[in-house]
């Protein structure tokens, strides 16, 4: 598979999500489950930004207490 093939792939995966989120969102709303809308509102934005290449798509992990220490 190439590059732009896994690269596709990884964008209708992500819009997948994406789409099941917007569902997800809906149906939590109808019930007022107010905490549980916004937070599913926030993953569908942070997918939707993903998407149009505003966000990366992975971030990196924190520093560990001895990895900083390390460094200081």
């Amino acid at each position: 598979m190439q590059r732009n093939e896994i690269r596709q792939t990884r964008l209708e995966r992500l819009r997948y999500i994406q789409a099941m989120l917007g569902e997800l969102r809906v149906m939590a709303d109808a019930e007022r489950f107010d905490m549980v809308t916004y937070l599913i509102e926030m993953a569908y934005i942070e997918a939707s930004d993903i998407a149009r290449g505003q966000r990366p798509d992975r971030v990196a992990p924190p520093i560990s207490h001895q990895q900083r220490d390390a460094v200081a």
